[in-house]
Formats: C-alpha cells, structure tokens, sequence
C-alpha cells in the first residue's frame, strides 16, 4: 500500500502529461502547410482548418528550421516583429467582415530594397542602410497590405540589387551574408532577388516580390524553380524602391505557381501619382491577372533545350511535347 501511495503522484503526473499531450493534439494539429497555394489556403481559412497567424508562426518556424539553422539558406534578413499580431487582427477581421481583398491574411516575403513603414529597415542588404527606416511605405506595400497581406520579412539579395561590381557574388550581401540555393547549396540561387527566390522554394512564405533592372527576378526564379512576373515598366509602381535604372527598374510578384503569380500582380498594380510612369497603365491594367488563366494554355506546344549552350551530354533529350 505504501508503495502505491509514493506511486500514486507519479501517476497523477504522466496523466497529467498525457491529457495535456492529447489535447494539445487537439487544438493545434501539426500542419503541413509546405507548398500550398493562396487559392487553397483560403478555402482552408474558410473551413476553419488554418488562420492566417497559424500561418504565420507556421512559416517563422520552417525560417528558424531551415534558414537561420539546418542548411542555413540566409534567405531571410529580417522577420517583421509584428507579423504575428498583424495575422490575428486580419483573422477577427475575417471572422466578423470577410476577406478585404485577394492577399487576405496571406504572409508576404519582401525584397529587402522595398521600403516598409514600420519596425523592419530598408538596407538594400548593405550596411550602410543596415538601421535604414523609412517613413512611407512603398507604394505596391501600401497595395499588398490594401489587399489583406501580412509583410512576413525583408529577404536577402544581392547588395545594391547587384549594382556594386560587375564581379559580384549573386545573393551575396554585408547584412544577410550568402543566400545559398534550396536544391544545391554549393550552386548559385542567381540575383539580385535570390532571397525572394529561395524563400519561395523552400516554403518559408507563400509568395515573395523581387525588382529587377535585368533579369533579377526571372533568373533566380528559373534557377530556384518558382514562377516570377517581370512586368512592363509602367504597370507598377517604383516609389519607395531603392533604384538604379529609372528607365528599366520594375517590382514583381515571385510565387511556386503561375496562379498565385497572377494573385499577386494583380494586388499590385494601380496608378501612382509619385511614379508617373504608372499613368501609362491607366485602363490598361487589371486588379485580377487569374481570369486570364487557361490550363490548356500550352496544349501541344513542344518545348526545346538548346544543349549547346548548356553543357549538357549529347544524350540529353532535346525537347518534350506537353
């Protein structure tokens, strides 16, 4: 009997342990939210299965996981200190009126030379701008949060958007060090918006923007594997983007899929009277690029490989049908 008695608050505490445990399990399931879409995340976010500052936490997560540790991909330079309380005001926000738009509780990863008006800096990843904090949004930031968006982060790039040196190391920068590729760490993510690029991949946000002057998004896109939208100047606003080229330098969406691409750039787009290239849109822009899209679209069409300029063994397939 004495030895049941000196058993009996052991007992008490693994059941303790175990209902604790068990609900737990209950309440918050783990989720595996790699590589899901904005379309199917709100339809979950409908059904009640995941909210926006799940989503949140979630993707800070798989940052600490995979990117400050692990693999170590320095894709990110900042997380927003105020992405969690932003996610939960947009879900009450959602509960009692509804999505306010396309983005609606959506985690954004942003370039880290587009300003933010709030507690992240701006460095452009040098550190010269290292506690850069500028008083006004970015316009297409202003359009995002517009949207419903939750700004997630800055993401590494290369310093300067790589208008530094023309021997510069793609997705190297002072402040964020090497962005290293998801696939290969030992081969180039390419630049200037690697980080956007490799934080997509690697699903530590839903959807990223970059800015290119030449070839800074569709490159690291291509190389990591993702889709990125390098729009006709004019149908996006540059103010509040450090530049370099006024005459080629343009944001643009970065996401795992055409259609949430698509989402995206049409969150984005709108006339902006300190961008005056942007009044050349003027009713010919769209708030929703998805009606556009057709997944027949590249029925039949034969998609070639020029080996010669790649490196690859002659014995390589040259081309495929869709």
């Amino acid at each position: 009997m004495k030895k049941f008695a000196h058993a009996l608050p052991a007992l008490l505490i693994l059941g303790l342990i175990q209902v604790v445990m068990a609900v737990s399990s209950c309440t918050a399931p783990d989720k595996d939210l790699a590589e899901t879409g904005i379309a199917e995340l709100h339809d979950r976010m409908l059904r009640g299965e995941v909210s926006s500052a799940e989503l949140v936490d979630w993707y800070i997560d798989r940052v600490a996981a995979i990117d400050a540790a692990g693999p170590t991909l320095n894709a990110i330079i900042e997380i927003n200190p105020d992405a969690r309380d932003i996610a939960r005001s947009l879900d009450e926000e959602w509960r009692s009126s509804g999505p306010r738009g396309p983005m609606h509780g959506i985690p954004v990863i942003l370039k880290a030379n587009i300003d933010t008006a709030d507690r992240m800096s701006t460095s452009a990843g040098s550190l010269a701008l290292a506690d850069h904090v500028p008083n006004d949004d970015a316009f297409i930031v202003q359009r995002l949060r517009d949207a419903g968006a939750v700004i997630l982060g800055k993401a590494n790039l290369s310093e300067w958007a790589n208008f530094r040196s023309s021997r510069s190391s793609s997705g190297w920068s002072s402040v964020g060090g090497q962005t290293r590729n998801p696939y290969d760490t030992t081969r180039t993510p390419c630049g200037s918006s690697s980080g956007s690029a490799v934080a997509v991949a690697a699903s530590m946000t839903s959807v990223a923007i970059g800015t290119e002057t030449d070839g800074s998004i569709v490159c690291p896109s291509g190389i990591n594997g993702i889709v990125g939208i390098k729009p006709t100047l004019g149908l996006l606003s540059r103010s509040g983007i450090i530049p370099i080229a006024h005459s080629q330098d343009t944001a643009g969406p970065m996401a795992r899929t055409v259609a949430d691409a698509a989402t995206v750039l049409g969150a984005l787009t709108g006339i902006d009277a300190k961008d005056t290239f942007t009044t050349k849109s003027e009713g010919r822009s769209y708030n929703d690029y998805t009606q556009f899209l057709d997944k027949k679209a590249l029925s039949g069409v034969k998609l070639g490989l020029a080996k010669q300029f790649s490196g690859f063994h002659s014995e390589a397939v040259s081309y495929t049908h869709l």
